[in-house]
């Protein structure tokens, strides 16, 4: 399996120790040693928990520089609806434009555009496969990441298609090479919400050619925009010529914006614990006669990515206002027949993409019967732990430490309460107690000790 690109990295310099990251990842891929998170890579799926909560920013998220745009001829924005959430509904979209041209990018483009392509092909295979429910939306690479790695055997029910943003940079690379222009002449850059499509674009779930040329975080590409926007006068603003999506282009990247256009009986599920919960559920079985799936890592979806400035409410409100004024217009002026529109059928013949594979990393063995042993010593190995899930050891939780100890990445002795229980049986020299925390919390275990002698 090749390695993941993981666009969260830990700056230890800012790092205090203070756990909070481990204790809210989803896929218990952290853990402490020598005080500060050591991430396995193999875990990870870029969700952004870590990055939001941690409360000395010592978590960085790797992108894209900005100065790259300039290597090509073309260089366009693929925007998310999303990214005109991050303003007040009394900046206009003219001056969000007019920034990002300002800055540099020669064509700008919605990915909501997309919107009736994927609803299309999303109607076809649910109607090709009905023996396959329930059928998962490929829209979110957080998810995808889970299902591959934590989830292998729900693969099979994930719509192979290409995500939204690469159909949106192949349309656009298709049209300008159609004017003349070189592979090697057009950029696209999506703005993205989240650091998990970073993780997607330098290590792509799907076997396919490289279409999307970077990606530029929103949070830093927002700064920016304001600053230009902050010096504009709006009577010297032009209109600008730019590519807007219908109600439901927008729409589209709110929860249940997939789901409510989708045939059959749908769910539409956000934020990454309900996700891995209602995984569970339906890998057990206890989930049945769903149609469709719509699953989204953030609260709000898109509009509570990692990388917005916004409050994700604020963002849905703004966004859900844009959708009625769209509304409004085409009742009153239909609007033009798109070259999206033109191309569906066409593009069409491109969005679908060989099975995805699974990723998985969670078995305990390669060899069946050593997994089995592993197990049963794991469930040896919870009977001697307090079930506290107390992170002193290091773990996320007592499960996640028996399974370390199981594939000899930690010691039992390094649960304090086995220590202290060792110590009374004379087994553990307190000397000796103290060196394994200072192994797992270094400099920061005085700290802990005064919070426990309080």
């Amino acid at each position: 399996m090749a390695p993941i690109y993981h666009a969260l990295k830990v700056d230890e310099s800012r790092c205090r120790g203070c756990s909070h990251c481990m204790g809210v990842c989803p896929t218990g891929a952290i853990r402490m040693r020598k005080g500060k998170p050591y991430i396995f890579q193999d875990r990870c799926i870029d969700c952004g928990k870590c990055y939001r909560i941690c409360p000395e920013s010592a978590i960085d998220v790797e992108e894209d520089a900005f100065g790259s745009i300039f290597s090509y001829k073309k260089r366009i924005a693929l925007l998310p609806p999303v990214l005109g959430g991050q303003f007040p509904d009394t900046i206009s979209k003219a001056q969000i434009d007019k920034s990002l041209f300002a800055m540099g990018f020669t064509d700008l483009f919605e990915v909501g555009e997309m919107w009736p392509v994927f609803r299309l092909a999303t109607a076809r295979y649910i109607k090709e496969n009905p023996h396959q429910k329930p059928l998962i939306s490929p829209f979110c690479p957080a998810v995808l990441r889970l299902i591959q790695i934590h989830f292998p055997s729900l693969v099979e029910h994930i719509i192979p298609m290409k995500p939204p943003v690469e159909m949106a940079a192949f349309y656009c690379r298709e049209k300008f090479r159609a004017q003349g222009y070189g592979n090697h002449e057009i950029g696209t850059f999506y703005i993205t919400p989240c650091a998990a499509k970073i993780s997607s674009v330098k290590s792509p779930c799907f076997a396919d050619q490289k279409i999307l040329t970077g990606v530029i975080n929103m949070d830093t590409l927002t700064n920016r925009m304001w600053k230009r926007i902050g010096k504009e006068r709006p009577d010297k603003v032009p209109s600008l010529p730019a590519e807007s999506p219908c109600e439901k282009g927008i729409l589209w990247f709110l929860t249940a914006g997939e789901s409510d256009y989708a045939p059959g009986r749908s769910l539409a599920i956000d934020g990454i614990a309900n996700v891995r919960e209602f995984l569970e559920d339906l890998e057990n079985q206890e989930i049945s006669d769903i149609d469709f799936l719509e699953l989204r890592s953030c609260d709000e979806s898109c509009a509570g990515g990692v990388l917005t400035t916004c409050n994700r409410f604020l963002t849905v409100e703004r966004l859900r206002n844009r959708a009625w004024r769209c509304k409004k217009s085409a009742e009153k002026n239909p609007p033009h027949w798109s070259d999206v529109d033109e191309k569906t059928e066409e593009l069409l013949k491109h969005i679908f993409l060989a099975p995805i594979e699974p990723h998985s990393v969670m078995k305990l063995d390669e060899d069946l019967g050593q997994a089995m042993v592993k197990m049963e010593k794991m469930q040896k190995i919870l009977h001697f732990l307090p079930g506290v899930d107390c992170g002193l050891c290091g773990s996320p939780s007592c499960r996640h430490f028996a399974e370390d100890i199981v594939n000899k990445d930690s010691r039992i002795e390094q649960c304090v309460f086995v220590q202290k229980k060792m110590m009374a049986e004379g087994r553990l020299a307190p000397k000796s107690a103290e060196g394994i925390l200072n192994q797992i919390w270094g400099a920061h275990l005085d700290h802990l000790k005064e919070e426990s002698n309080q």
